[in-house]
């Protein structure tokens, strides 16, 4: 797929299982509306008075021509139109890490933000998912008799990993002879000998990386570590490790936890709190089968506030005609003392779930939300009193 100029810009979206299309050609940058347009269904073709576009369509996607509907134009963004589409786009995130840990292989556990080296080498004999965090209510539910788990949570052993919604829980007993992230001060005390050394509830338990000093977990107890997805790489150890963009980073691993928890537990409202449970975003999981193609340039203002964080400098070196899968999601920011009546009601909603990450993620999320929210056209960032955005699987 290839685009041929720069005086036309293009938008398509295409949703896999509507097997539709949103096209949308922006008035040329020079201003005026004489714009010859030619869609096929393996490309699309803009001609104005100083040139020419052709987006072509990557294989798996054709358009129908003849399907053309609610055909507007829109000042100051240019012509919308719906076509009929024939896509086939897996549903799945693509994942450009390796963070499907794999039971019985040899794994090194890395700083995501530096690549330092925080687990190295750990054979891991048993990789398992953690039930809901209601599980222990349910057992309740449907036991006639005592609950034998009750205060025993569950904690993995030497060679263990247990996976929750945004978290891996390691052991890290049999690693205290190698490097160890940074600890803050930890308060211990004893309450009887099979309880010595277990962490007061509101000791300070962060796990820091020595590096780049970023919050990559906290401690649970004397031996279980709690390590956020966000922030953590797994690879095989043979595996040379590379630095991936943070952005791109981010994104996929939100896109796979907020599409796996909608489908296994029928969930599409999300809140991302911080490790003090205080909410930062409120997501709304819209679909998860779109293919989009961008050629909208961004504007001047939006570029220089991109070049001042480093967090998405990745968006400008990116091709930005490329397709690419992604997720479509409403949010509503609530920093600042914003919106906290729909913040107060979404956390005594039991259909909406919470993802807990370290705040400064939590951040990065909001500001990777606020850039994709502002690359769209204005009459698409709004849908009632919720914000629109894309976030790349």
């Amino acid at each position: 797929m290839a685009a041929a100029g720069t005086k036309a810009r293009l938008l398509l979206e295409v949703r896999g299982s509507l097997q539709s299309a949103l096209l949308i050609v922006g008035e040329p940058e020079t201003g005026g509306t004489c714009m010859d347009i030619s869609v096929t269904p393996s490309s699309v073709q803009v001609k104005t008075p100083d040139g020419c576009t052709e987006l072509r369509l990557p294989a798996e996607v054709r358009l129908g021509p003849s399907s053309c509907r609610g055909l507007q134009f829109v000042p100051g963004e240019g012509l919308h139109l719906r076509l009929q589409a024939q896509a086939e786009i897996s549903a799945k995130p693509i994942s450009v890490f390796n963070q499907n840990v794999q039971a019985q292989e040899c794994c090194t556990f890395y700083c995501q933000s530096c690549g330092e080296v925080i687990i190295r080498d750990r054979k891991l004999l048993r990789v398992l998912p953690l039930p809901s965090e209601n599980w222990g209510a349910l057992v309740g539910e449907w036991c006639c008799h005592p609950d034998p788990f009750a205060n025993k949570p569950l904690q993995p052993q030497a060679n263990d990993c247990f996976i929750g919604d945004s978290f891996f829980l390691v052991n890290l007993r049999s690693d205290l002879w190698q490097p160890r992230p940074e600890l803050a001060t930890v308060e211990t005390h004893s309450l009887a000998a099979e309880d010595r050394f277990k962490l007061k509830p509101k000791a300070n338990t962060k796990v820091i990386c020595k590096r780049c000093k970023v919050m990559l977990g906290e401690m649970v107890s004397s031996e279980t570590t709690k390590f956020y997805m966000t922030e953590i790489i797994i690879q095989p150890s043979e595996r040379i490790f590379s630095i991936i963009p943070r952005s791109q980073f981010v994104q996929s691993v939100i896109t796979r936890c907020l599409m796996e928890l909608s489908s296994a537990r029928s969930t599409f409202r999300f809140t991302i709190q911080g490790p003090d449970d205080k909410v930062y975003i409120l997501l709304w999981l819209l679909n998860s089968d779109s293919l989009v193609i961008d050629s909208l340039k961004s504007s001047r203002r939006i570029q220089r506030s991109i070049k001042k964080f480093s967090l998405l400098e990745d968006s400008l070196k990116a091709d930005p005609s490329s397709p690419w899968n992604a997720v479509k999601v409403l949010y509503v920011p609530c920093i600042k003392s914003k919106n906290e009546k729909l913040a107060s009601s979404w956390e005594n909603d039991i259909s909406v779930h919470s993802l807990t990450l370290p705040s400064a993620t939590c951040l990065e999320l909001l500001l990777i939300l606020s850039r994709n929210n502002s690359a769209l056209p204005s009459s698409l960032r709004f849908m009632n009193s919720f914000q629109v955005a894309f976030l790349k699987m």
